[in-house]
Formats: structure tokens, sequence, C-alpha cells
């Protein structure tokens, strides 16, 4: 069980370092070109099902932790690409002009 957690930790790590590129390409880029929606939301749910294991195994209860920081990182770029969506097609500021 030990190791299971272990490297199931080192790859949530891996993947959650990977994240704040794209959110950074994200945030500068200023455009949704090169970013997929699908993808995002497949992997979004993927990170849920893990934290609804973890919650429905009662057991290693810091493996919420990894799920939880992946989620964030997501749901972030998720946030920028509807951001990024506005932008390309010429909408409005959600809270006005700036």
């Amino acid at each position: 069980m030990f190791w299971n957690n272990l490297l199931e930790t080192a790859m949530l790590l891996c993947f959650a370092a990977a994240w704040p590129a794209s959110i950074y390409k994200s945030w500068v880029s200023r455009t949704r070109k090169g970013k997929s929606l699908v993808f995002m939301l497949i992997v979004l749910v993927g990170y849920m099902a893990g934290i609804a294991k973890v919650l429905v195994s009662h057991s290693t209860i810091y493996m919420l932790i990894p799920y939880t920081v992946n989620t964030t990182l997501v749901a972030c770029d998720l946030v920028l690409y509807y951001r990024n969506y506005r932008i390309d097609e010429g909408l409005p500021h959600i809270f006005g002009e700036h």
C-alpha cells in the first residue's frame, strides 16, 4: 500500500508541475488557440474521480492533497480558457473594461 501511494503521489506531482506552464501560457497568450476544452474537462473529471476514490476508500487521506492541488490548477486553466474565449470573440470583460 505504501509504494502504491508513493508512486501515485509522484505521478500527481509530475502532473502538477506541468500545469503552471499551461496556466502561464493561457495568461500571457490571451487566446484559447492551442487549448482543448474537452481535454481539460476530461482531466478535471479524472482528478475528481481520484478525490472520490480517496474519500470512498477511507484510507490515506493525505492523498487528497495532490488531487486537490491538481484539480485547482486545472480549474484555474479553465477560468483562463473562458477569459481567453471572451477575448477571442471580442466580448466585453465580465467585470467591465480594464
